[in-house]
């Protein structure tokens, strides 16, 4: 019997302490603050709150910049821009002076407009835009156009003359890339081009009879404006293409002797709709480049179009461009269908380019018969 007690009382104390233990164990989480997080843990939403907070910063500053610089910049007046530059360098103006001034202040007004030069930005806000590095290559192609005319064809008398030694260093720099980051910059070597152009024409202006030339004859006005011809035909069938055209081919049936490497096509090429303000801006972009240097011409070439009763029909071209040039009062390119609800300004530009190129080749016909 007493063994049975002791083994009883034994296991009573047994108990006795295990309640104790845990009424102890209750007592001191009662006592200890519910909210005392480590250390760790009291950092961590702060961090993550300052984080979320600079993103959200960083994300609005890139979305002003981005606003802030998609923007066109706007013309400017080649005549005075060739008078302000004759002033600077204490020089007459001569013929050609206004045609190299309108190339070298149009590659500057792009290079130096609200934003900079985004084409070669490997950064955003630059890395996000698309509008205004698609406007930079329409006014690359235009001043590239430009700079190979003034090397073959304004600055030499015949075929057989030399070449200007700036004007031969000027073409192929222009011709550079317009997405290079690198050294050398795209900046950097336009810049570069348009200072042995400004190079050309101090000499153009100097005493000098045998320094340089330009030659403003009828001849060299048309082979440029083929080229342009060219190059607002392209634009216009790309424009148009927004809503799907219908290729008929082969193109040489008139002519039984002709003969081409590939037969064309038929079939139905259509924009892709990632491409549409891609094509947009890149026309905007030649247009407005392509005003400032017809603008230009109409000054150095007036004896000539005066003579060949042509003044009219440039002044047709430069009117229909600059229908081309209105503000775009959509926050985006609409592609609507051609009779739809919706504009679609890709058709509306296509009409305006179509329309300059049409007095373009009334131009070049009055130039070559007069």
């Amino acid at each position: 019997g007493c063994a049975v007690h002791r083994a009883r009382a034994k296991m009573i104390g047994i108990e006795r302490v295990r309640n104790g233990c845990f009424l102890a164990e209750e007592q001191r989480n009662q006592e200890a603050p519910m909210d005392s997080p480590t250390p760790t843990a009291s950092r961590l939403p702060w961090m993550l709150r300052g984080g979320i907070a600079l993103v959200l910063v960083y994300a609005v500053v890139i979305l002003a910049l981005m606003w802030w610089g998609d923007t066109e910049p706007a013309y400017f007046d080649p005549v005075k821009a060739t008078q302000e530059r004759a002033a600077a360098k204490k020089q007459p103006v001569v013929i050609g002076s206004a045609t190299t001034s309108a190339l070298i202040r149009s590659v500057e007004v792009m290079l130096d407009k609200r934003g900079g030069y985004l084409s070669n930005d490997k950064f955003p806000p630059g890395l996000l835009m698309d509008n205004m590095p698609n406007w930079e290559f329409g006014v690359v192609t235009a001043s590239r156009d430009l700079s190979r005319a003034l090397r073959n064809d304004f600055s030499r008398s015949q075929s057989q003359s030399t070449e200007d030694k700036d004007l031969q260093e000027a073409e192929p720099l222009m011709s550079s890339p317009n997405d290079r980051w690198l050294f050398p910059s795209s900046e950097g070597q336009y810049r570069a081009a348009m200072e042995y152009v400004d190079k050309y024409a101090t000499r153009l202006a100097d005493s000098d009879n045998n320094d340089a030339y330009f030659h403003a004859r009828a001849d060299n006005l048309v082979d440029f404006l083929s080229v342009v011809s060219t190059r607002l035909g392209s634009y216009s069938q790309e424009l148009s293409a927004s809503v799907g055209q219908v290729r008929i081919g082969p193109e040489v049936a008139d002519d039984p002797s002709a003969r081409q490497g590939k037969p064309v096509a038929a079939g139905t090429q259509q924009t892709p709709w990632t491409e549409l303000d891609d094509k947009f801006y890149v026309a905007r972009g030649y247009t407005w480049a392509l005003r400032e240097q017809l603008e230009a011409i109409r000054v150095d070439f007036g004896a000539v179009l005066r003579d060949k009763n042509a003044m009219i029909s440039l002044d047709q071209v430069i009117r229909e461009i600059e229908e081309a040039q209105k503000p775009l009062g959509s926050p985006m390119v609409l592609n609507g269908s051609p009779f739809g609800f919706f504009a679609n300004h890709s058709l509306v530009l296509a009409n305006y380019v179509s329309r300059a190129n049409a007095a373009l080749i009334e131009l070049r016909e009055l130039l070559r018969r007069g």
